[in-house]
């Protein structure tokens, strides 16, 4: 019997049970998936954004204007780079000035700091290439940007090494209520829990209809983005939006923790659930979108396309709540832009929400907020040099794009929750992260999983179940 189980295993998921975590509590995380951060949080902007577009007097203005602040120590504490860049948000005519005039009012609403309107000549200033039609800018200091896979699995590897279980390949199939606990059942196996915490993501209205009656509707919402080589890395260096649209945001241009450029997204409304494919269509309305902010912007040096998937809720703000006629049943639903930003202040709202319903948080004596993790091409030479010493495989370059050893994807590996396919050791180290996207190292990659996880080489997959590289010897 468990407290709690969570169901989803993104950021959101990952949140709630490191800050669960920290209490007396037998926590189970259940994820359909093989591995933490399979969907919307591998997939998205990885911006954190300062606060000033939710509307006021909602849950996104509060938990995005509480969570922001806390990035600075949450990423300390798991080694997750993170930097506050800033963003802009660019006006081209009269009637888009008086939009970011009325952004910087509803910032100033939601108490968050640092905004400031930027004249025409301010803006080419601090962006020099920048749009010249440009009339002005609101400028938000405390905007960053963030690794969101690394700081999802760091999440998870903080929750269980205080003691959290996390159950990979657990598809939930049914939630049935019995006495003053829940059932939850699926393919394979099953656990009880007192309490349930519905994380779900883009399939969070399918959870919650296991074990109550429709409340709310998800549609997923698909985003398409273009990642360019770290040669174009120096063209912005805050993140740059457009004046945002019905669609959301808009094509945002911005640098990435690693040195890259990100363009996107184009977005489409989308019924599958499980498709992430690319269209030319929504592309090249990315490209498009990119070039009005940024003229001479070229996807010339593009090392990947790729699409994200957002929940989309049919309500205008996060959902969560008990859910209604399912004592102890928590929705946390609905969670698009910006979630991330706002997702250490969400597992907080939620571990509130659970003390009223008669929770007992007991703090754990043992509770260890750091998770310590730095790449070898990350350290000093001396540490370098001593490190090669102990184990020699940290000598070993096998991404040359990203300068990753055989010592850090094994380290990636060994970790818990460890990578058990090749996107698993990409989010965790960042092999096959560069120019050539896995081209050299993927198959080294391959042969250096089924050693370690002593299996045969055709058994390890590309990301999902299934996704298989390998069929057999042709000679």
């Amino acid at each position: 019997m468990y407290d709690i189980a969570i169901i989803g295993a993104g950021v959101i998921g990952a949140a709630i049970a490191r800050e669960l975590s920290r209490y007396e509590l037998k926590i189970a995380i259940l994820e359909k998936e093989n591995d933490v951060c399979s969907g919307t949080s591998k997939a998205n902007s990885g911006i954190i954004h300062a606060g000033y577009d939710p509307d006021e007097n909602t849950l996104m203005a509060k938990l995005n204007a509480e969570g922001n602040k806390m990035f600075d120590t949450i990423c300390e504490e798991l080694s997750v780079p993170f930097i506050r860049n800033g963003s802009l948000v660019i006006a081209f005519d009269d009637e888009q000035l008086k939009d970011i005039e009325k952004l910087n009012q509803r910032g100033i609403n939601n108490g968050i700091p640092g905004l400031s309107i930027l004249s025409r000549n301010d803006l080419l200033k601090k962006e020099k290439r920048i749009n010249p039609d440009a009339r002005g800018a609101l400028f938000a200091e405390t905007a960053g940007i963030i690794d969101p896979m690394l700081l999802t699995v760091s999440l998870m590897e903080s929750a269980v090494m205080n003691s959290a279980e996390c159950f990979l390949d657990f598809n939930v199939n049914s939630i049935e209520r019995e006495n003053n606990y829940y059932l939850i059942t699926s393919q394979n196996s099953s656990i009880m829990a007192n309490y349930i915490i519905n994380a779900a993501g883009v399939f969070t209205d399918k959870i919650h209809n296991l074990a109550a009656e429709p409340e709310f509707i998800i549609t997923p919402r698909r985003g398409q983005y273009f990642l360019l080589d770290k040669v174009e890395g120096n063209i912005v260096d805050a993140t740059i939006f457009p004046c945002p649209a019905k669609m959301g945001k808009g094509v945002l241009v911005t640098p990435t923790v690693h040195g890259n450029i990100m363009l996107g997204p184009g977005s489409d409304e989308f019924e599958d659930r499980e498709d992430l494919g690319t269209t030319e269509e929504m592309l090249e309305e990315a490209r498009s979108g990119a070039k009005l902010l940024i003229p001479d912007i070229s996807t010339r040096n593009t090392i990947r396309t790729f699409s994200g998937l957002r929940a989309r809720s049919n309500t205008r703000d996060f959902i969560i709540k008990e859910a209604t006629g399912a004592p102890n049943f928590i929705d946390v639903a609905g969670i698009k832009s910006p979630g991330l930003s706002a997702a250490p202040a969400i597992a907080l709202y939620v571990v509130s929400m659970l003390k009223e319903r008669g929770l007992s948080l007991n703090p754990k004596k043992s509770f260890n907020p750091i998770v310590k993790r730095k790449l070898f091409i990350e350290m000093p030479e001396a540490e370098q040099q001593a490190l090669i010493k102990t184990n020699p495989l940290y000598g070993r370059i096998i991404c040359r794009c990203e300068n990753i050893t055989e010592g850090d994807i094994i380290d990636s590996i060994r970790r818990n929750p460890g990578a058990k396919s090749l996107d698993a050791v990409k989010r965790r180290c960042r092999a096959g992260m560069g120019r050539c996207q896995g081209g050299f190292c993927g198959p080294r990659v391959q042969q250096i999983l089924a050693r370690e996880l002593g299996v045969p080489v055709q058994e390890i997959v590309l990301e999902k179940k299934n996704s298989f590289l390998l069929t057999g010897k042709t000679k």
